[in-house]
C-alpha cells in the first residue's frame, strides 16, 4: 500500500457518511429491531449492525424480508424518524477533516436514504462543507455501483481521476471507488469488515485526526 506521499494529493474530497464521518449505528440497529421484532426475528446488536450492513436498503430489504419487505421498509425508516438524530455522533477528527479539506470541494456519497442524510448533516450544521450530497435512490444505483460517485462528480463539475478521493470504512467503499475511477481510502482499520487485507484500499489512515493532519499539510 503506498504512503500519503507516494500518491498525488487530493484535488476533491468525497467520503462516506456512517462509520466514516458519524457515528450512526445505535439509530440504524433501532430501527432494524423494530422491523426485525414484527416479523419475529432475533435482533441484532449495534455490533452486529455494524458488521453486517453494506448495501442500500433496497438491495438488501428484499433478500431479507422476501414479499414482506416493503412493509418492513415502512416499519424501519418510521423508527428510523424518531431515532436517528438522538443517536447520532461525529466520528473522532471527522470535524477537523472537513475543515482542513475545505480549500478542496468536498462531497458525500452515502447508501443512506437521500431524505434521512440530508437531515443529519443539517443536523450538525456540515451542509456548508459539502458541494455535492448523495444518498441512496439519489443516482440510478447505489454503491458499489460507480453511478453514485460519479453522480457527486458531475454536481461538482469534474472528472473522476487519481486524484479524486473517496474516503469510507469498508471493502465496498474500496470497490464503489475503484469502479469510478477514484483513488480508494480507507478510514480506520475496517475492523468489522474483515480487516485491512480485506479491504485493500490504495491508501489508509488510522482514523480521522491522522487525516485532518494530512490534509492540513497538503
Amino acid at each position: 500500500m503506498p504512503k500519503p506521499e507516494h500518491v498525488l494529493p487530493p484535488a476533491i474530497l468525497l467520503y462516506d457518511w456512517d462509520n466514516t464521518l458519524v457515528d450512526g449505528w445505535a439509530g440504524i440497529t433501532a430501527a432494524l429491531n423494530a422491523a426485525f421484532a414484527a416479523f419475529g426475528r432475533p435482533l441484532w446488536t449495534a455490533a452486529e449492525t455494524r458488521a453486517r450492513v453494506r448495501v442500500s436498503l433496497a438491495e438488501s430489504f428484499p433478500a431479507m424480508f422476501g414479499a414482506d419487505w416493503l412493509r418492513a421498509r415502512d416499519i424501519f425508516y418510521t423508527t428510523l424518524r424518531g431515532e436517528h438524530l438522538v443517536h447520532l455522533r461525529p466520528m473522532p477528527g471527522a470535524a477537523a477533516v472537513l475543515v482542513a479539506g475545505g480549500r478542496r470541494p468536498q462531497g458525500v456519497v452515502s447508501n443512506k436514504a437521500g431524505a434521512f442524510l440530508r437531515a443529519e448533516i443539517a443536523h450538525f450544521g456540515w451542509a456548508a462543507h459539502f458541494r455535492a450530497i448523495i444518498g441512496a435512490g439519489d443516482a440510478p444505483a447505489d454503491k458499489p455501483d460507480p453511478a453514485p460517485l460519479h453522480l457527486a462528480l458531475h454536481q461538482i463539475g469534474a472528472p473522476a481521476g487519481p486524484e479524486v478521493w473517496y474516503i469510507g470504512d469498508t471493502a465496498l467503499d474500496m470497490q464503489a471507488a475503484r469502479a469510478a475511477g477514484c483513488l480508494a481510502v480507507l478510514l480506520g482499520d475496517a475492523g468489522h469488515d474483515g480487516g485491512l487485507t480485506h479491504a485493500a484500499p490504495d491508501l489508509h489512515f488510522p482514523d480521522g485526526h491522522a487525516l485532518a493532519a494530512y490534509l492540513a499539510g497538503v
